[in-house]
Protein backbone atom coordinates (compact mmCIF):
# COMPACT_ATOMS: atom_id res chain seq x y z
CA UNK A 1 0.00 0.00 0.00
CA UNK A 2 1.50 3.28 -1.15
CA UNK A 3 -0.74 6.28 -0.69
CA UNK A 4 1.39 8.49 -2.90
CA UNK A 5 0.52 6.24 -5.85
CA UNK A 6 -3.12 5.51 -5.01
CA UNK A 7 -6.09 6.70 -7.05
CA UNK A 8 -9.11 8.20 -5.28
CA UNK A 9 -11.04 5.03 -6.06
CA UNK A 10 -8.35 2.86 -4.44
CA UNK A 11 -8.34 5.07 -1.36
CA UNK A 12 -12.10 4.74 -0.98
CA UNK A 13 -11.90 0.96 -1.39
CA UNK A 14 -9.14 0.73 1.21
CA UNK A 15 -11.05 2.96 3.60
CA UNK A 16 -14.15 0.80 3.34
CA UNK A 17 -12.24 -2.44 3.96
CA UNK A 18 -10.15 -0.99 6.80
CA UNK A 19 -13.26 0.44 8.46
CA UNK A 20 -14.78 -3.02 8.38
CA UNK A 21 -11.62 -4.55 9.84
CA UNK A 22 -11.54 -1.87 12.53
CA UNK A 23 -15.15 -2.42 13.60
CA UNK A 24 -14.42 -6.13 13.93
CA UNK A 25 -11.54 -5.29 16.28
CA UNK A 26 -13.67 -2.90 18.35
CA UNK A 27 -16.24 -5.62 18.82
CA UNK A 28 -13.64 -7.77 20.59
CA UNK A 29 -13.61 -5.28 23.52
CA UNK A 30 -9.87 -5.57 24.10
CA UNK A 31 -8.06 -4.00 27.04
CA UNK A 32 -4.32 -3.74 26.33
CA UNK A 33 -1.78 -1.17 27.50
CA UNK A 34 1.53 -0.34 25.80
CA UNK A 35 1.92 3.15 27.26
CA UNK A 36 4.85 3.10 29.69
CA UNK A 37 8.18 1.30 29.76
CA UNK A 38 7.79 -0.53 33.04
CA UNK A 39 9.33 -3.92 33.82
CA UNK A 40 6.91 -6.82 33.64
CA UNK A 41 6.07 -8.89 36.71
CA UNK A 42 8.36 -11.60 35.31
CA UNK A 43 11.25 -9.14 35.22
CA UNK A 44 10.55 -7.87 38.73
CA UNK A 45 10.58 -11.44 40.01
CA UNK A 46 14.19 -11.80 38.86
CA UNK A 47 15.16 -9.67 41.86
CA UNK A 48 12.98 -11.16 44.58
CA UNK A 49 16.13 -12.44 46.32
CA UNK A 50 16.56 -8.86 47.55
CA UNK A 51 13.94 -9.69 50.16
CA UNK A 52 15.82 -10.98 53.20
CA UNK A 53 19.26 -10.84 51.59
CA UNK A 54 20.73 -8.90 54.54
CA UNK A 55 19.65 -11.61 57.00
CA UNK A 56 19.96 -9.23 59.92
CA UNK A 57 23.39 -7.87 58.96
CA UNK A 58 22.79 -4.17 58.35
CA UNK A 59 26.41 -3.04 58.66
CA UNK A 60 28.64 -2.01 55.80
CA UNK A 61 32.17 -3.38 55.38
CA UNK A 62 33.43 -0.39 57.37
CA UNK A 63 30.97 -0.98 60.21
CA UNK A 64 28.38 1.71 59.41
CA UNK A 65 24.88 0.79 60.63
CA UNK A 66 22.72 1.46 57.55
CA UNK A 67 19.55 1.62 59.65
CA UNK A 68 20.60 4.98 61.06
CA UNK A 69 20.77 8.54 59.76
CA UNK A 70 23.58 10.02 57.69
CA UNK A 71 25.61 9.28 54.61
CA UNK A 72 24.05 11.84 52.34
CA UNK A 73 26.02 10.66 49.29
CA UNK A 74 25.51 6.93 49.85
CA UNK A 75 27.48 3.99 51.22
CA UNK A 76 30.76 2.88 49.59
CA UNK A 77 29.33 -0.50 48.54
CA UNK A 78 26.55 1.23 46.60
CA UNK A 79 29.05 3.63 45.05
CA UNK A 80 30.93 0.60 43.73
CA UNK A 81 27.72 -0.65 42.16
CA UNK A 82 27.20 2.77 40.58
CA UNK A 83 30.76 2.76 39.28
CA UNK A 84 30.17 -0.69 37.72
CA UNK A 85 26.96 0.52 36.12
CA UNK A 86 28.19 3.92 34.89
CA UNK A 87 31.87 3.31 34.21
CA UNK A 88 33.17 6.16 36.34
CA UNK A 89 35.39 6.29 39.48
CA UNK A 90 33.66 5.59 42.79
CA UNK A 91 34.70 8.96 44.18
CA UNK A 92 32.60 10.69 41.52
CA UNK A 93 29.39 8.83 42.47
CA UNK A 94 26.52 10.01 44.65
CA UNK A 95 23.88 7.41 45.54
CA UNK A 96 20.28 8.36 46.24
CA UNK A 97 16.88 6.75 46.60
CA UNK A 98 14.93 4.69 44.11
CA UNK A 99 14.50 7.17 41.23
CA UNK A 100 17.08 8.83 39.01
CA UNK A 101 14.30 11.22 37.99
CA UNK A 102 14.32 12.53 41.56
CA UNK A 103 18.06 13.16 41.35
CA UNK A 104 17.66 14.85 37.97
CA UNK A 105 14.89 17.08 39.28
CA UNK A 106 16.90 17.94 42.40
CA UNK A 107 20.04 18.67 40.38
CA UNK A 108 18.23 20.91 37.91
CA UNK A 109 16.43 22.68 40.74
CA UNK A 110 19.74 23.22 42.51
CA UNK A 111 21.30 24.57 39.31
CA UNK A 112 18.31 26.83 38.69
CA UNK A 113 17.56 28.17 42.16
CA UNK A 114 20.89 28.09 43.98
CA UNK A 115 23.68 27.35 41.51
CA UNK A 116 25.88 24.29 41.54
CA UNK A 117 29.07 26.29 41.96
CA UNK A 118 27.87 29.18 44.11
CA UNK A 119 24.92 31.58 44.03
CA UNK A 120 26.40 33.51 41.12
CA UNK A 121 26.02 30.38 38.98
CA UNK A 122 22.25 30.03 39.51
CA UNK A 123 20.35 29.89 36.25
CA UNK A 124 17.64 32.08 37.78
CA UNK A 125 20.07 35.00 37.71
CA UNK A 126 19.10 35.52 34.05
CA UNK A 127 15.63 36.36 32.81
CA UNK A 128 14.84 33.28 30.73
CA UNK A 129 17.26 30.35 30.93
CA UNK A 130 16.76 27.71 28.25
CA UNK A 131 17.44 23.99 27.97
CA UNK A 132 18.04 22.10 24.71
CA UNK A 133 15.82 19.05 24.19
CA UNK A 134 16.56 16.56 21.38
CA UNK A 135 13.26 15.36 19.89
CA UNK A 136 11.59 13.01 19.98
CA UNK A 137 12.61 12.66 23.61
CA UNK A 138 11.57 11.68 27.14
CA UNK A 139 8.39 13.32 28.39
CA UNK A 140 9.43 13.37 32.05
CA UNK A 141 12.49 15.47 31.21
CA UNK A 142 10.13 18.01 29.68
CA UNK A 143 7.93 17.95 32.78
CA UNK A 144 10.91 18.87 34.98
CA UNK A 145 11.60 21.94 32.86
CA UNK A 146 7.94 22.93 32.74
CA UNK A 147 7.59 22.74 36.51
CA UNK A 148 10.67 24.90 37.03
CA UNK A 149 9.58 27.37 34.36
CA UNK A 150 12.60 26.69 32.14
CA UNK A 151 12.04 27.27 28.44
CA UNK A 152 12.77 24.33 26.15
CA UNK A 153 14.22 24.58 22.65
CA UNK A 154 14.37 21.55 20.39
CA UNK A 155 16.92 19.98 18.07
CA UNK A 156 16.29 16.92 15.89
CA UNK A 157 17.51 13.45 16.78
CA UNK A 158 19.54 11.72 14.09
CA UNK A 159 20.84 8.18 13.71
CA UNK A 160 23.98 9.31 15.60
CA UNK A 161 22.25 11.23 18.38
CA UNK A 162 21.28 14.90 18.61
CA UNK A 163 21.96 17.09 15.58
CA UNK A 164 25.18 18.52 16.94
CA UNK A 165 25.45 21.22 14.30
CA UNK A 166 22.10 22.54 15.54
CA UNK A 167 23.17 22.16 19.19
CA UNK A 168 26.42 24.06 18.70
CA UNK A 169 24.72 26.79 16.68
CA UNK A 170 22.12 27.32 19.41
CA UNK A 171 24.77 27.55 22.11
CA UNK A 172 26.87 30.00 20.09
CA UNK A 173 23.91 32.21 19.16
CA UNK A 174 21.96 32.21 22.44
CA UNK A 175 23.81 33.05 25.66
CA UNK A 176 20.76 32.03 27.75
CA UNK A 177 21.23 28.32 26.97
CA UNK A 178 22.03 26.70 30.30
CA UNK A 179 21.40 23.00 29.81
CA UNK A 180 20.71 20.04 27.56
CA UNK A 181 18.94 16.72 28.09
CA UNK A 182 20.46 13.51 26.72
CA UNK A 183 19.52 9.82 26.79
CA UNK A 184 22.71 8.58 25.16
CA UNK A 185 22.21 4.82 24.93
CA UNK A 186 18.98 3.40 23.48
CA UNK A 187 17.56 6.89 23.51
CA UNK A 188 13.98 7.25 24.69
CA UNK A 189 12.05 6.72 22.46
CA UNK A 190 14.11 6.14 19.30
CA UNK A 191 16.57 3.55 20.60
CA UNK A 192 19.51 5.40 19.04
CA UNK A 193 22.97 4.97 20.58
CA UNK A 194 25.03 8.15 20.36
CA UNK A 195 28.04 7.77 18.08
CA UNK A 196 31.59 8.26 19.38
CA UNK A 197 31.83 11.52 17.43
CA UNK A 198 28.60 12.83 18.96
CA UNK A 199 29.70 11.97 22.50
CA UNK A 200 33.01 13.77 21.95
CA UNK A 201 31.28 16.86 20.57
CA UNK A 202 29.01 16.89 23.64
CA UNK A 203 32.06 16.62 25.89
CA UNK A 204 33.55 19.63 24.10
CA UNK A 205 30.46 21.82 24.55
CA UNK A 206 32.07 23.25 27.66
CA UNK A 207 34.53 25.02 25.38
CA UNK A 208 31.78 27.08 23.71
CA UNK A 209 28.94 27.15 26.26
CA UNK A 210 28.39 29.43 29.25
CA UNK A 211 30.30 28.31 32.35
CA UNK A 212 27.02 27.35 34.04
CA UNK A 213 25.86 25.15 31.15
CA UNK A 214 25.23 21.52 32.13
CA UNK A 215 24.40 18.42 30.11
CA UNK A 216 21.96 16.14 31.96
CA UNK A 217 23.18 12.73 30.76
CA UNK A 218 20.37 10.32 31.60
CA UNK A 219 22.00 6.96 30.89
CA UNK A 220 18.90 5.03 31.96
CA UNK A 221 19.57 2.08 29.66
CA UNK A 222 23.32 1.72 30.08
CA UNK A 223 23.17 -2.08 30.53
CA UNK A 224 19.77 -2.78 28.97
CA UNK A 225 21.00 -4.65 25.91
CA UNK A 226 18.85 -7.10 23.98
CA UNK A 227 21.64 -8.71 21.95
CA UNK A 228 25.10 -10.15 22.43
CA UNK A 229 27.95 -7.82 21.43
CA UNK A 230 25.78 -4.69 21.72
CA UNK A 231 26.86 -1.24 20.55
CA UNK A 232 29.23 0.46 22.99
CA UNK A 233 28.74 4.00 24.20
CA UNK A 234 31.85 6.15 24.41
CA UNK A 235 32.74 7.40 27.91
CA UNK A 236 31.63 11.00 28.19
CA UNK A 237 33.37 11.11 31.58
CA UNK A 238 36.75 10.25 30.04
CA UNK A 239 36.21 12.62 27.12
CA UNK A 240 35.33 15.51 29.45
CA UNK A 241 38.56 14.81 31.34
CA UNK A 242 40.43 14.80 28.02
CA UNK A 243 39.04 18.20 27.04
CA UNK A 244 39.11 19.80 30.49
CA UNK A 245 35.32 20.13 30.66
CA UNK A 246 34.65 17.98 33.73
CA UNK A 247 31.92 20.29 35.03
CA UNK A 248 29.93 20.22 31.79
CA UNK A 249 28.25 16.79 32.06
CA UNK A 250 26.29 15.34 34.99
CA UNK A 251 25.36 11.68 34.58
CA UNK A 252 22.38 9.77 35.99
CA UNK A 253 21.39 6.11 36.16
CA UNK A 254 19.43 3.76 38.39
CA UNK A 255 18.49 0.15 39.04
CA UNK A 256 14.81 0.94 38.48
CA UNK A 257 14.59 -1.39 35.47
CA UNK A 258 17.26 -3.74 36.83
CA UNK A 259 15.81 -4.82 40.18
CA UNK A 260 12.53 -3.71 41.78
CA UNK A 261 11.40 -0.61 39.93
CA UNK A 262 9.73 0.98 42.94
CA UNK A 263 12.53 0.06 45.36
CA UNK A 264 15.74 0.58 43.42
CA UNK A 265 18.80 2.76 43.83
CA UNK A 266 19.69 5.86 41.80
CA UNK A 267 23.10 7.30 40.98
CA UNK A 268 24.62 10.61 39.96
CA UNK A 269 28.13 10.82 38.54
CA UNK A 270 29.71 14.24 38.39
CA UNK A 271 32.78 16.34 38.98
CA UNK A 272 33.82 17.20 42.52
CA UNK A 273 32.52 20.75 42.07
CA UNK A 274 29.11 19.62 40.84
CA UNK A 275 28.82 17.01 43.59
CA UNK A 276 29.62 19.63 46.21
CA UNK A 277 26.83 21.86 44.93
CA UNK A 278 24.35 19.00 44.82
CA UNK A 279 25.26 17.78 48.32
CA UNK A 280 24.83 21.30 49.69
CA UNK A 281 21.33 21.34 48.25
CA UNK A 282 20.48 17.84 49.51
CA UNK A 283 21.79 18.67 52.96
CA UNK A 284 18.90 21.08 53.42
CA UNK A 285 16.17 18.60 52.49
CA UNK A 286 17.26 15.15 53.69
CA UNK A 287 19.23 13.46 56.46
CA UNK A 288 20.29 10.79 53.99
CA UNK A 289 18.89 8.17 51.61
CA UNK A 290 17.71 4.63 52.33
CA UNK A 291 21.05 3.00 53.04
CA UNK A 292 19.47 -0.34 53.93
CA UNK A 293 18.20 -0.64 50.37
CA UNK A 294 21.57 0.47 49.04
CA UNK A 295 23.23 -2.34 51.00
CA UNK A 296 20.67 -4.87 49.74
CA UNK A 297 21.51 -3.94 46.16
CA UNK A 298 25.24 -4.02 46.76
CA UNK A 299 24.97 -7.58 48.06
CA UNK A 300 22.58 -8.68 45.33
CA UNK A 301 24.80 -7.25 42.55
CA UNK A 302 28.30 -7.44 44.07
CA UNK A 303 30.25 -6.86 40.83
CA UNK A 304 29.84 -6.12 37.15
CA UNK A 305 29.81 -9.79 36.17
CA UNK A 306 26.80 -10.36 38.44
CA UNK A 307 25.13 -7.25 37.04
CA UNK A 308 25.55 -8.34 33.42
CA UNK A 309 24.43 -11.91 34.12
CA UNK A 310 21.30 -10.47 35.70
CA UNK A 311 20.67 -8.22 32.69
CA UNK A 312 20.96 -11.23 30.39
CA UNK A 313 17.87 -12.64 32.11
CA UNK A 314 16.01 -9.39 31.45
CA UNK A 315 16.96 -9.53 27.78
CA UNK A 316 15.59 -13.07 27.47
CA UNK A 317 12.20 -11.80 28.65
CA UNK A 318 12.20 -8.58 26.63
CA UNK A 319 13.52 -9.74 23.27
CA UNK A 320 10.39 -11.71 22.22
CA UNK A 321 8.22 -8.70 22.99
CA UNK A 322 10.39 -6.41 20.86
CA UNK A 323 10.42 -9.02 18.11
CA UNK A 324 6.62 -9.04 18.15
CA UNK A 325 6.53 -5.26 17.62
CA UNK A 326 9.23 -5.13 14.96
CA UNK A 327 7.90 -8.11 13.04
CA UNK A 328 4.43 -6.56 12.94
CA UNK A 329 5.80 -3.26 11.65
CA UNK A 330 7.97 -4.97 9.07
CA UNK A 331 5.13 -7.18 7.79
CA UNK A 332 2.65 -4.30 7.60
CA UNK A 333 4.72 -1.36 6.45
CA UNK A 334 7.82 -2.55 4.59
CA UNK A 335 7.89 -1.00 1.12
CA UNK A 336 5.01 1.34 1.97
CA UNK A 337 4.88 5.06 2.67
CA UNK A 338 2.71 4.67 5.77
CA UNK A 339 5.42 5.07 8.37
CA UNK A 340 9.00 4.61 9.50
CA UNK A 341 10.54 3.22 12.66
CA UNK A 342 13.78 2.45 14.45
CA UNK A 343 14.96 -1.10 15.16
CA UNK A 344 16.44 -0.81 18.65
CA UNK A 345 18.74 -3.47 20.08
CA UNK A 346 18.18 -2.36 23.67
CA UNK A 347 16.19 -0.10 25.91
CA UNK A 348 12.44 -0.15 26.41
CA UNK A 349 10.77 1.49 23.43
CA UNK A 350 10.09 1.38 19.71
CA UNK A 351 9.55 4.76 18.05
CA UNK A 352 7.18 4.90 15.08
CA UNK A 353 6.58 7.88 12.79
CA UNK A 354 3.29 7.96 10.90
CA UNK A 355 2.65 10.08 7.85
CA UNK A 356 2.36 13.75 8.89
CA UNK A 357 -0.87 14.53 10.64
CA UNK A 358 -1.81 10.96 11.54
CA UNK A 359 -0.36 10.21 15.00
CA UNK A 360 -3.15 11.68 17.13
CA UNK A 361 -5.83 9.98 15.07
CA UNK A 362 -3.98 6.66 15.25
CA UNK A 363 -3.79 6.89 19.05
CA UNK A 364 -7.47 7.85 19.26
CA UNK A 365 -8.57 4.95 17.06
CA UNK A 366 -6.42 2.52 19.05
CA UNK A 367 -7.93 3.72 22.34
CA UNK A 368 -11.45 3.16 21.02
CA UNK A 369 -10.38 -0.33 20.00
CA UNK A 370 -9.07 -1.09 23.50
CA UNK A 371 -5.33 -0.45 23.09
CA UNK A 372 -3.80 2.35 25.14
CA UNK A 373 -0.79 4.10 23.59
CA UNK A 374 1.35 6.94 24.92
CA UNK A 375 -0.41 10.18 23.90
CA UNK A 376 0.73 11.51 20.55
CA UNK A 377 2.97 14.51 21.14
CA UNK A 378 4.26 13.24 24.50
CA UNK A 379 7.77 12.85 23.06
CA UNK A 380 7.96 16.61 22.36
CA UNK A 381 8.11 19.55 24.78
CA UNK A 382 4.73 20.93 25.76
CA UNK A 383 3.11 17.90 24.08
CA UNK A 384 3.43 19.59 20.70
CA UNK A 385 4.68 17.39 17.87
CA UNK A 386 4.66 19.94 15.04
CA UNK A 387 4.18 17.26 12.39
CA UNK A 388 1.87 15.05 14.48
CA UNK A 389 3.89 11.95 13.58
CA UNK A 390 5.66 10.29 16.50
CA UNK A 391 4.21 7.45 18.57
CA UNK A 392 6.13 5.62 21.31
CA UNK A 393 5.41 1.91 21.76
CA UNK A 394 6.33 0.26 25.09
CA UNK A 395 6.02 -3.54 24.86
CA UNK A 396 7.62 -4.63 28.14
CA UNK A 397 4.58 -5.16 30.41
CA UNK A 398 2.08 -7.17 28.30
CA UNK A 399 2.68 -10.83 27.49
CA UNK A 400 4.07 -11.68 24.07
CA UNK A 401 0.60 -12.75 22.97
CA UNK A 402 -0.85 -9.45 24.17
CA UNK A 403 1.83 -7.50 22.32
CA UNK A 404 0.96 -9.40 19.14
CA UNK A 405 -2.71 -8.50 19.67
CA UNK A 406 -1.92 -4.87 20.39
CA UNK A 407 0.18 -4.60 17.24
CA UNK A 408 -2.64 -6.03 15.10
CA UNK A 409 -4.79 -3.17 16.36
CA UNK A 410 -1.98 -0.63 15.93
CA UNK A 411 -1.31 -1.62 12.33
CA UNK A 412 -4.98 -1.36 11.40
CA UNK A 413 -5.29 2.04 13.08
CA UNK A 414 -2.22 3.44 11.31
CA UNK A 415 -3.56 2.30 7.96
CA UNK A 416 -7.07 3.63 8.59
CA UNK A 417 -5.87 6.99 9.88
CA UNK A 418 -3.48 7.34 6.93
CA UNK A 419 -6.07 6.49 4.28
CA UNK A 420 -8.66 8.80 5.81
CA UNK A 421 -6.11 11.64 5.96
CA UNK A 422 -5.21 11.06 2.30
CA UNK A 423 -8.89 11.18 1.34
CA UNK A 424 -9.44 14.37 3.35
CA UNK A 425 -6.44 16.01 1.68
CA UNK A 426 -7.69 15.39 -1.87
Amino acid sequence: MRLDQATPEQLREWEAQLSQDYEAIVSKQLSLDVTRGKPSAEQLSLSDALDGILNGNYKTDSGVDTRNYGGIDGIPEAKRLGADLMGVPEENILVGGNASLTLMHQTMMAAYEFGLTGSESAWSNITSPKVICPVPGYDRHFTVCEQLGIEMVTVPMTADGPDMDAVEELIKSDSSIRGMWCVPKYSNPTGVVYSDATVERIAKLGDIAHADFRVFWDNAYAVHDLIDNPPQLASVFDLCAKHGTENTVIQFASTSKITHAGAGVAFTAASAANLAGLKAFLGACTIGPDKVNQLRHARFLPNRDALMAHMKKHAELLQPRFDAVLNALQNAFADTDLGSWEKPVGGYFVSFDTRPGCAQETVRLAAEAGVKLTPAGATFPYGDDPQDRNIRIAPSVPSVEEVVGAMEVFVTCVKLASVRKALADQ
